[in-house]
């Protein structure tokens, strides 16, 4: 890696923290807060660096994200940065030593909700656009920058309203912000979620008439779920290296009944399944209606369990020499870091990406401490570092001079 990229990610250092502390004292908790003060806090940045930046809206017309585009000079593939700006919940308050919007930083930690997941990664990445807009004549194809609100809330409209969009060129590859120093991600696993609706007679809870309930035979379904059997995971070997993570069932709620007097006659199960090459949606859904099928023949109702299928996604992997993959392990090994790669057993944004076949990488950044939990921090001294990695990333990617 060059040194004038390095010493450049120096002098960046505190205007990447400064604009971070602004947009982590606006709350921007995904699905509860107005997304629009936060959005503000980096137009105004990105307008006082002429940089063009324009707002993304889903088809109902929510804000869902910023969107700021640098054009090479040279034709070529477009590539993206990605980082979320909304956060997850505050949770119990109470809990937390310090203000989650007070933005501070102490003992070279920068402290506040999304602090780690991921304003200073949007921060990060806003400085590098900056940095290019000044040297397009160098560069091949385009860089877009996509700070996506609405990530938190699962929808990724921010992602959605972006690939979408006519005006925006769609990306060969996305680079997504979230922390962690040690790998790249480069997979996840991923997902097929469903709700299950099983019934009985109702009827008054002490009539010497009333039978199983809908709530007893839902926990009969939860006992047949948990005993199906799933593929182990990988021994070592090809399969492994190609794919390390098994698949992975959970039963994420129930719902059923109400009062005392009442017996149910309906209850709901949730249920989120994670999936791998071996265990697709196909085979996830399969799973579910042996499990129902097994309830009603053991167990029947006054009608069939009714299976509502929500959502799924396909897992994805890029190899280590598959682009971006290729150009942010050779810009974070240039820098003497041991980062290897890494299969996220949570599902992103580049399952959602996966699907569209853009391919992405989903992590390498700051270390952290309490992401989506009370105290969340990302620790500073690495900044420079991990600024300076995307930076190369980037310049390799568009084939800049």
């Amino acid at each position: 890696m060059s040194n004038d990229l390095v010493a450049d990610a120096e002098r960046q250092m505190p205007s990447v923290i400064e604009l971070a502390q602004k947009l982590i004292q606006q709350p921007s908790r995904g699905g509860i807060d107005d997304y629009g003060p936060v959005l503000s806090v980096l137009e105004t940045w990105l307008t006082e660096r002429s940089l063009p930046n324009r707002r993304l809206h889903d088809p109902a017309g929510q804000l869902v994200g910023l969107l700021v585009e640098i054009v090479g000079q040279h034709p070529g593939p477009w590539w993206t940065l990605d980082a979320c700006v909304d956060t997850a919940p505050f949770g119990d308050e109470s809990a937390w030593n310090f203000s989650p919007t007070c933005g501070d930083v102490a003992d070279g930690w920068l402290h506040g909700r999304g602090a780690a997941d991921s304003k200073l990664a949007a921060s990060m990445f806003c400085h590098i656009a900056a940095g290019l807009h000044g040297r397009t004549q160098a560069l091949r194809g385009g860089l877009a920058v996509l700070l996506d609100v609405d990530e938190h809330t699962g929808a990724f409209g921010g992602a959605r309203a972006y690939l979408s969009d006519p005006l925006s060129e769609r990306p060969a590859g996305v680079m997504i912000g979230y922390p962690g120093l040690e790998e790249v991600v480069v997979g996840g696993r991923g997902l097929w979620r469903a709700t299950v609706s099983v019934y009985a007679p109702s009827g008054h809870s002490g009539s010497s008439r009333t039978v199983l309930n809908a709530v007893s035979r839902a926990a009969r379904l939860v006992q047949l779920l948990d005993e199906a059997e799933l593929p182990g995971r990988p021994a070592p070997g090809p399969e492994a290296e190609t794919f390390p993570l098994p698949p992975k069932l959970t039963v994420t709620a129930v719902h059923g009944g109400q009062g005392f007097t009442v017996s149910a006659d309906r209850c709901e199960l949730n249920l989120d399944i994670r999936t791998t090459p071996t265990f697709g949606a196909k085979d996830a859904e399969a799973l579910v209606r042996r499990a129902v099928d097994t309830l009603d023949t053991e167990l029947p109702g006054p009608m069939p369990s009714h299976i509502e299928h929500h959502v799924d996604w396909p897992p994805f992997r890029l190899d280590s020499h598959e682009q971006p993959a290729a150009a942010l392990l050779g810009a974070a090994h240039s820098m003497g870091l041991q980062v290897g790669t890494k299969t996220a057993g949570p599902s992103n944004i580049g399952n959602l990406l996966a699907s569209l076949n853009v391919p992405a990488t989903a992590g390498f950044g700051v270390p952290y401490e309490g992401l989506h939990a009370v105290n969340e921090r990302a620790h500073l001294a690495e900044v420079p570092t991990v600024y300076a990695v995307y930076h190369q990333a980037v310049r390799t990617l568009l084939r800049t001079a």
